[in-house]
């Protein structure tokens, strides 16, 4: 399993950017997909999360009303429209997807990197103030 994430950029504040992250390898639709972010000196912290079905999504309280987290199964392709962004958003970005197919989970597992077992390689975000 791949995951490519792209998109990344400089851009200034209060501008936007969407991610993406496409996965190779295997079915994408039937798998959790979530988003993180690690910014320098700093741990990965969750960003967003959707679930298996699409029917479900997760954003982290700092980034709620300005990313959107979605999926296009038939691309097996997930997005991160981010707007407004604001210097504390630079990061890099990271794509991830758990390995039980049609699984449903607790909300709160979402959120935690030990749910993820496949890891893209990250994706820079800068935001300029």
């Amino acid at each position: 399993v791949q995951l490519q994430a792209s998109g990344g950029g400089l851009v200034q504040a209060g501008g936007s950017l969407r991610l993406s992250c496409a996965a190779s390898g295997r079915t994408s639709s039937s798998y959790v997909m979530g988003w993180f972010r690690q910014a320098p000196g700093k741990e990965r912290d969750f960003v967003a999360a959707i679930s298996w079905s699409g029917g479900s999504t997760y954003h982290a309280d700092s980034v709620k009303g300005r990313f959107t987290i979605s999926r296009d199964n038939a691309k097996n392709t997930v997005y991160l429209q981010m707007n407004s962004l604001k210097p504390e958003d630079t990061a890099v970005y990271y794509c991830a997807s758990d390995s039980r197919p049609k699984t449903t989970y607790t909300g709160a597992m979402y959120y935690a990197t030990s749910l993820y077992e496949y890891w893209g390689q990250g994706t820079l975000v800068t935001v300029s103030s």
